[in-house]
């Protein structure tokens, strides 16, 4: 599936707890509003990005699994990260 977002992040590799804490990082340096391609093979990341996403108040706006890679369309909300 080929998604158009403003930013991309490469969680590929990366392991529990890495992806959120990078996660939290891109996502600090976007502007509320913006979007974010989030591309993983952790299988974790299918319960710690939602719940990344409804603490900090940002919308999981698509989640997919394809190929034994996981996919997250996130919404950056007006939270002050």
């Amino acid at each position: 599936m080929n998604i158009d977002a403003d930013h991309e992040y490469d969680a590929q590799g990366l392991m529990c707890p890495e992806p959120v804490m990078m996660l939290h990082n891109k996502v600090r340096d976007m502007l509320s509003g913006e979007t974010l391609k989030v591309i993983a093979t952790d299988p974790s990341t299918t319960r710690d990005i939602p719940n990344f996403c409804e603490f900090l108040n940002h919308e999981l706006m698509q989640q997919w699994e394809s190929e034994n890679k996981y996919y997250y369309l996130i919404r950056k909300g007006s939270s002050l990260d």
